[in-house]
């Protein structure tokens, strides 16, 4: 539990209406799976983030900073720490000649509908990533043969201690689903993308053809976290895990998909137990048949 010295003190540096206790997780994730948190905090910019990092970390609490949710899969025991949200409070976009600006709390697709506005092309692919300009970038987010790393000029962070940081394109190291802010003491705060200029009607058809190839190929009529696993060297996740028979297969409320069986979908009721134990099932069987390892792209939280 968080003391209440601890909320007195987060209360300094944001407004007591953005501090929630025991905030039920689920709500803030596309796996719409999770326990209570023992504080979730609303971040509104950068000097709040800053503030808030500083003073966490001196004073020993723990943290998990937390974009749309879209993948992350939290336990049901809930989080026993402080979940600092940089969502919708923090997603101003501005348009610069070539170049989007866009605060870590924007949605991709809010991106892609301001380039598409603005008769900018580049970011179409992005269009359905359902998750933050944050996110996406810490995990070099990718669909249809676009990534973050195509696009990115210029990210802003804030580091361990507090800092302000701004790290091109090159610093970012760049590769599959990875950054070097991942894993790291680092929190992306603003993003700039550079794109070119583009033909609005052509933009527009290329984001309505990704959008039905997705609803299509993908089950998004049910809650979860997107491609469950990494795409193993030289194979496709879906492809094996359907070859290894688990198509349909159900633990729980926890299933894969028929439609694609890269995704666990959760069918109303699943738990993050429900989820855990299919997904190591899968890596197991996948193992077994295959020899090959199944990495989760999933982030486990609790």
């Amino acid at each position: 539990m968080i003391s209440g010295a601890v909320v007195e003190a987060l209360q300094r540096y944001v407004p007591r209406d953005n501090i929630h206790l025991q905030e039920p997780m689920a709500g803030h994730t596309t796996f719409r799976i999770g326990g209570p948190a023992d504080c979730f905090v609303q971040l509104e910019n950068e000097e709040q983030l800053r503030k808030v990092r500083r003073y966490l970390g001196l004073a020993g609490v723990p943290f998990f900073v937390l974009g749309n949710g879209s993948n992350l899969l939290v336990d049901d025991a809930g989080y026993k720490g402080v979940v600092l949200q940089i969502g919708q409070k923090m997603s101003q976009i501005t348009i610069q000649g070539c170049h989007i600006i866009a605060k870590a709390g924007a949605t991709l697709r809010q991106v892609a509908n301001a380039a598409l506005e603005h008769g900018l092309t580049g970011f179409e692919f992005a269009a359905g990533i359902p998750g933050t300009v944050g996110g996406g970038v810490v995990m070099n987010a990718g669909a249809y043969g676009g990534e973050m790393s195509q696009v990115v000029s210029q990210v802003c962070v804030v580091s361990r201690e507090g800092e302000l940081m701004e790290l091109d394109n090159d610093t970012m190291e760049f590769a599959y689903r990875h950054s070097v802010i991942r894993g790291s003491a680092f929190t992306v705060t603003e993003v700039t993308f550079r794109l070119e200029r583009g033909d609005r009607e052509a933009i527009r058809a290329k984001m309505e053809e990704l959008a039905q190839r997705r609803r299509e190929k993908q089950p998004l009529e049910y809650p979860s976290a997107g491609s469950t696993f990494k795409r193993p060297e030289g194979h496709f996740a879906g492809k094996l895990i359907m070859e290894a028979g688990f198509a349909g297969y159900q633990t729980g409320g926890a299933r894969v998909s028929e439609k694609h069986c890269g995704f666990v979908i959760n069918t109303g009721s699943a738990t993050s137990q429900d989820v855990k134990k299919l997904i190591s099932e899968i890596q197991e069987r996948v193992k077994e048949q295959f020899r090959v390892d199944l990495e989760p792209e999933v982030v486990f939280l609790g």
